[in-house]
């Protein structure tokens, strides 16, 4: 029987964002996750992850940030993305039953959820779906600097073909974080899993991933 979704809204500041929580039975970890930049919490690729999650014995809490919400297009500034990270964890520990709480992200969300938790946001590790390194045809500016301070485990699930991670200047930022830091590569995936030649759906793309998530939180929770 399928694991269903259960709305949620969570207030962050003066304003509220909408969630989406899966939670089988005994979970083994929860994983807040957060969208990219371009695309909100229902997009396919992050329902067919957090369902695949499910599967594997792991509760989701998926959300939308502000601007999404709102209907606006370009991404918030860190402060109030960072914010709503906050509030989006606090709500997750409130939901689950003393489990381990993860934080995990497409992209920008990935991104958001290692600068909250370099400032100090409790998790017990970090997933990173597609880390944003540096801006495609812009290797020379990295977004790499706060990093080095983050302690918990993370896990980075790369595509070789990714534009935003250069191949070789992510597996050195990778190798100077030290063994906290695995890296996984996806041969021939771009920035979205996507791998030339082979037909998948973005759900399909998103729920092949779910394997590698959830025996890396097994290993390290």
């Amino acid at each position: 029987m399928p694991n269903s979704e259960t709305a949620l809204t969570i207030p962050v500041g003066d304003t509220e964002v909408s969630a989406l929580l899966i939670r089988p039975g005994k979970p083994i970890a929860t994983l807040a996750v957060a969208h990219g930049a371009g695309a909100g919490m229902e997009h396919p690729f992050l329902q067919g992850f957090a369902a695949a999650m499910a599967d594997e014995g792991v509760s989701t809490l998926r959300f939308n940030f502000p601007y999404r919400e709102a209907g606006r297009r370009f991404p918030d500034r860190p402060p109030a993305a960072i914010a709503t990270w906050r509030a989006v964890m606090e709500r997750a520990a409130e939901l689950s039953a003393g489990e381990p709480l993860w934080a995990a992200g497409k992209s920008f969300g990935g991104r958001m959820a290692s600068m909250a938790v370099a400032e100090g946001m409790p998790a017990h590790g970090l997933v990173y779906l597609g880390y944003p390194l540096h801006a495609p045809g812009k290797p020379e500016k990295l977004r790499d600097e706060h990093l080095y301070g983050v302690t918990v485990p993370m896990l980075f699930l790369q595509g070789t073909r990714d534009t935003f991670a250069t191949k070789d200047l992510l597996e050195s930022v990778i190798a100077k974080i030290g063994p906290t830091a695995t890296l996984q590569w996806r041969e021939d995936a771009d920035h979205s899993f996507a791998v030339k030649g082979v037909k998948r759906s973005a759900a399909e793309v998103g729920a092949s991933l779910a394997p590698a998530v959830a025996q890396f939180l097994r290993a390290n929770s």
